[in-house]
């Protein structure tokens, strides 16, 4: 169940930036998106708190901060006509492969 916790807050990791985005691009909508990236802080923090009762924590913090950060990354690509090219992707697939690699021998 632990890993599904850490799953959960590297996914409500990446709501907070999104809500910066969004607050930033729609003012009209500001405080409710503020509200949002806020919750989506909280639930992060607190998913990363029970998975960490069984996953070390050092293991725990990567990957959240991993899944998190690719996905933002992501997110950015997709919606906000980030850059893509080569080289992030290729950086971007080595915390993919870091992630993996952790899971693999915890």
């Amino acid at each position: 169940m632990a890993w599904w916790y850490l799953a959960l807050a590297g996914l409500f990791e990446m709501g907070w930036p999104l809500g910066f985005k969004l607050a930033d691009l729609c003012p009209q909508y500001r405080p409710l998106y503020l509200f949002l990236a806020v919750v989506s802080m909280g639930l992060s923090g607190l998913f990363l708190y029970w998975a960490q009762r069984t996953i070390p924590m050092g293991t725990a913090y990567l990957v959240w901060t991993g899944i998190g950060g690719m996905g933002t990354v992501l997110i950015g690509i997709l919606f906000f006509h980030d850059a893509v090219t080569f080289w992030r992707l290729f950086f971007l697939s080595l915390v993919f492969v870091g992630i993996v690699g952790l899971k693999m021998v915890h």
